[in-house]
């Protein structure tokens, strides 16, 4: 299977984020993908899942906020090709707790 791009090595981040916000290094290996990522408001995080032909991923994540609590859930990101050439993932998430949303992450450069 050939991909349409490879998220191995890339960091991303929340689009129009302070420094020091949180920051995902993204890795893959064929269709697999796993990221780990941290930052202010999450001590750590972690996400596995697929990644189709289209670059679009379907993954897990779970992560330690800042306040202690625990949360996890799952993603479908879908991606597009910024003007300069980095990658943007618009993120349809929803959390075991029930709650749901919409996240733009970047790649950063």
């Amino acid at each position: 299977m050939t991909l349409a791009l490879s998220y191995d090595g890339k960091r991303f981040g929340p689009v129009g984020a302070p420094a020091g916000s949180s920051v995902g290094t993204y890795h893959q290996d064929g269709s697999l993908i796993w990221a780990e990522f941290a930052g202010t408001s999450v001590q750590a995080g972690r996400l596995v899942g697929t990644c189709g032909p289209d670059g679009v991923i379907s993954a897990v994540y779970c992560m330690v906020t800042a306040s202690g609590a625990t949360v996890a859930g799952e993603c479908t990101s879908t991606p597009a090709t910024l003007t300069d050439g980095r990658v943007a993932l618009t993120e349809h998430w929803r959390r075991l707790d029930g709650s749901s949303g919409v996240s733009h992450i970047e790649e950063l450069p």
